[in-house]
């Protein structure tokens, strides 16, 4: 079957500032504007962590929405960023969000997402965070010091989650993909809205190299290739092999390059509709959440 060229839709349009509180700094995404505080019941209302390298960032989410209530709330991430000073920070930003007008009941659970394989709440890598990460119980360390219950997923996954419950991925049944291009190569596959973890994609075989040492965008500026020299000679195959392995109904891409899609996306030509992701910046915080939903509910459900 001769392959067809895709293009994805151009991100929505957001002119809602995003505007950070706590200490002065200002991130360049911007968000959508938030849902009135009145607009959920309690019940669906959860906090989501988004831990990044230089960031740790939280907010309160509308889950009726998928969106948040209020600002988010981003402290930069301690040095070193040892799990327990992780967790001594998402305390504090905890202890704001929960004093907010909207805030979930207290008590209830944490999403948090990080840079990690997780799998039963131990991390099993570091990237971008300390090396004392690796085999760590953050679920347990961030439980014991914020005494609630945690929730703890790979931040890919989270984001990944996020879209495609109200995202680029929203109403689609099968296999969507979302991969982020960024630093490295980020995947989390999610099947019939149900999400399948851990799937480090961005570690297939390309060329003989690691995918992301040769297909993420900081490859393409390390490497000073061209938007289509990148697009063709790295994008192209290694989407053609992620299709050809899984067979997806839907790519998602994210990542701060995703903001420059009309420069790569029309160039590829695949099977697999592509989309880019929607939620920007607010990715990883809606997934956290929606996590700790799920999670909420795995353990009510025994």
């Amino acid at each position: 079957m001769a392959a067809k060229k895709t293009h994805a839709k151009p991100a929505e349009k957001i002119t809602a500032e995003d505007v950070v509180k706590d200490s002065g700094v200002r991130d360049d995404d911007t968000t959508p504007p938030a849902p009135s505080a009145g607009s959920a019941s309690s019940a669906r209302r959860f906090i989501g962590i988004d831990v990044g390298g230089t960031g740790i960032k939280g907010g309160i989410v509308d889950l009726e929405v998928g969106d948040l209530i209020g600002e988010r709330y981003r402290i930069p991430t301690p040095q070193p960023a040892t799990p327990e000073a992780v967790g001594k920070v998402i305390g504090e930003i905890v202890a704001v969000l929960q004093d907010r007008e909207g805030a979930p009941e207290p008590g209830s659970p944490i999403g948090v997402i990080v840079p990690s394989i997780v799998k039963n709440g131990v991390t099993k890598l570091a990237a971008n965070i300390d090396e004392s990460w690796v085999g760590a119980n953050i679920a347990e360390t961030f439980s014991e010091t914020l005494g609630r219950p945690i929730a703890a997923l790979n931040d890919a996954d989270g984001a990944g989650l996020a879209e495609a419950r109200y995202g680029a991925g929203r109403g689609v049944d099968g296999l969507v993909i979302m991969l982020t291009l960024g630093t490295g190569i980020g995947a989390a596959l999610i099947m019939d809205g149900h999400l399948v973890p851990n799937a480090e994609l961005g570690h297939l075989e390309l060329d003989g190299h690691d995918a992301e040492t040769r297909a993420s965008a900081v490859a393409r500026e390390r490497q000073e290739l061209s938007f289509k020299k990148w697009a063709t000679h790295r994008l192209q195959p290694y989407f053609e092999h992620v299709q050809m392995l899984f067979s997806p109904d839907l790519f998602v891409v994210g990542g701060g390059v995703s903001k420059k899609s009309d420069k790569f996306l029309p160039l590829l030509e695949l099977e697999t509709p592509v989309e880019v992701a929607q939620l920007r910046n607010n990715a990883g915080i809606v997934g956290a959440a929606l996590w700790a939903e799920e999670d909420q509910r795995r353990h009510a459900a025994g």
